[in-house]
């Protein structure tokens, strides 16, 4: 019998650990819309009596039996403090399919993506989905290493975002920029220190495909990342203010190109 070569025998590993993960929403809005999610894998439903009861409707819909628990001994392993409103439920990672498959999926007026180089912060990436549902965005890419991974804390701050807004994890997200590029997308930083202002180059993008692309507070884009950007644009600020958390600026991004 011949043996599998070492990476054949690496990516069976990886692709087995990939589908057993699991995630554990909760909150009473995440859990709802997963529960009505027909896409969403869902394995283990946990909640209290009150709980249940406000979420009946997408109980019978999701068909899953529900585990009541007692309030005061929530039994899911939530990290502690997390405020879980008696619901929580085990799930499966979204498959939202390839870079091509999102970028390029049907929708109203032209393509726009929000693309995250190293935001690991998952209330800021919940945030992000909100804004990138709300402005029709197409898509939120961000690298499958040093970002924020599929959690329930990141559903929770999304409010339903995460079960209708594709969030897509890439091995690298300067050869996806470079992808995007090729799909005829045109890539724009956001940089503090830009010389151009975000208005004058949304306006002249109105008719483009565009690629917003935003980096960490504090270390912000990387190198690479900032020289496949097509345009680096500021946001202008009024006086001495510095410069707004990445969720902020993600959602004025978005609102100047859907608005040129």
């Amino acid at each position: 019998m011949t043996k599998k070569p070492t990476w054949v025998i690496d990516k069976e590993k990886a692709k087995r650990a990939s589908a057993a993960e699991t995630v554990w929403l909760f909150g009473l809005h995440a859990v709802r819309d997963a529960l009505l999610n027909p896409a969403r894998a869902r394995l283990r439903l946990i909640v209290t009596r009150n709980a249940a009861d406000k979420l009946a409707d997408a109980i019978a819909i999701a068909g899953i039996e529900a585990e009541i628990a007692d309030p005061r001994k929530f039994t899911a392993p939530l990290d502690p403090g997390s405020v879980h409103q008696g619901a929580a439920l085990e799930v499966k990672p979204l498959d939202w399919g390839s870079l091509e498959d999102v970028a390029m999926a049907p929708g109203m007026g032209l393509p726009r993506l929000v693309l995250l180089d190293r935001v690991s912060d998952p209330h800021n990436v919940g945030a992000i989905l909100r804004s990138a549902e709300v402005f029709g965005a197409r898509a939120v890419i961000a690298p499958a290493r040093h970002a924020a991974p599929e959690t329930g804390a990141l559903a929770k701050t999304a409010s339903g975002a995460l079960e209708r807004q594709p969030y897509l994890r890439v091995p690298n997200l300067g050869n996806a920029i470079e992808a995007l590029k090729n799909m005829g997308f045109v890539c724009v930083g956001l940089d503090g220190a830009a010389e151009i202002d975000l208005g004058v180059v949304a306006a002249e993008l109105s008719d483009r495909p565009v690629a917003v692309v935003l980096g960490a507070e504090g270390p912000g884009l990387r190198e690479r990342t900032r020289e496949l950007c097509d345009y680096l644009v500021r946001i202008p600020a009024s006086g001495d203010f510095g410069s707004l958390n990445v969720s902020n600026a993600a959602a004025v991004s978005l609102y100047a190109i859907t608005q040129a």
